[in-house]
């Protein structure tokens, strides 16, 4: 394990692609957290100018739901959409260059290369836990009075469902940049999938021209991104009626997983029969 690893690492040092996409995503997810509370207060602004009912505003950093609101802002697909395109690219290079070729002739089997790429999608979905954890405990210090330690750790467990998420979305890129091996259709392809058609679907099976179903929120990216399906505002229950999540389910955060197995074995089955 550590030698793939070490093998990944010196390949990742020199893709500077690597470095600007991860780059972006980090400034991205900070400004997006950061702005988040703004951005929902300014809405109810907006909202309390039109119906007679004064909503308050509403604070996301405060513990204990720090941990869920973060959690839930840190998984909007736009935003996971930035590892997954470098998990592709660190894949489908692998191909364009014929690195894959040559490893195995030096003697890595078939399985080796596999196993080194979901090494690189375990660990960076770890670093990128761990930071976001760092950060949600400093928000939530920062932002909340009178702290205990139930109190600041009691909804911990979404961070668990955030690396659930991230890991499982790596995977899908992953499966991607394997099936279809050309970078530039291999992001357009995930992409579409993520932004566009599973959208369209999701909403489509909730509609009413089709047969009554709950097929939707078991839709693959829909299933990772359910982990944390709301942020813990009380004003979303009291406009819109929704139940928010004490916690996360342990059946919702098999299903994405499940998937990702499906979606390895698939790999695996390909790399057994096609020629690299």
């Amino acid at each position: 394990m550590k030698k793939l690893l070490k093998i990944e690492l010196k390949k990742i040092l020199s893709y500077k692609i690597f470095w600007i996409l991860f780059g972006l995503y980090f400034i991205f997810l900070i400004l997006g957290l950061l702005m988040a509370e703004f951005m929902i207060n300014n809405m109810i602004d907006n909202m309390n100018k039109q119906i007679p009912l004064l909503l308050p505003h509403v604070n996301i950093y405060f513990f204990p739901d720090v941990w869920q609101n973060i959690a839930f802002f840190a998984t909007i697909r736009y935003v996971l959409i930035f590892p997954a395109i470098v998990i592709i690219i660190l894949i489908t290079n692998e191909f364009t260059f014929k690195t894959i070729r040559q490893g195995v002739i030096n003697g890595m089997s078939k399985l080796e290369f596999l196993c080194s790429k979901l090494y690189i999608i375990i660990l960076s979905s770890i670093i990128i836990t761990f930071f976001l954890g760092i950060g949600s405990l400093i928000i939530g210090l920062s932002h909340t009075s009178g702290t205990t330690l139930e109190m600041v750790f009691e909804k911990i467990p979404f961070l668990l469902g955030f690396f659930i998420t991230i890991l499982t979305f790596q995977i899908y890129a992953f499966f991607f940049g394997f099936i279809f091996r050309n970078t530039g259709l291999s992001i357009a392809l995930f992409t579409l999938y993520t932004l566009i058609i599973e959208p369209i679907v999701y909403y489509f099976l909730k509609s009413p021209l089709v047969f009554k179903n709950n097929i939707s929120p078991y839709l693959p990216v829909n299933s990772a991104l359910r982990i944390t399906e709301y942020p813990a505002i009380p004003v979303l229950k009291k406009i819109m009626g929704l139940n928010l999540q004490d916690g996360i389910s342990f059946t919702t955060s098999v299903i994405p997983l499940l998937y990702a197995a499906i979606m390895i074995g698939i790999v695996f089955w390909v790399i057994e029969k096609k020629d690299l």
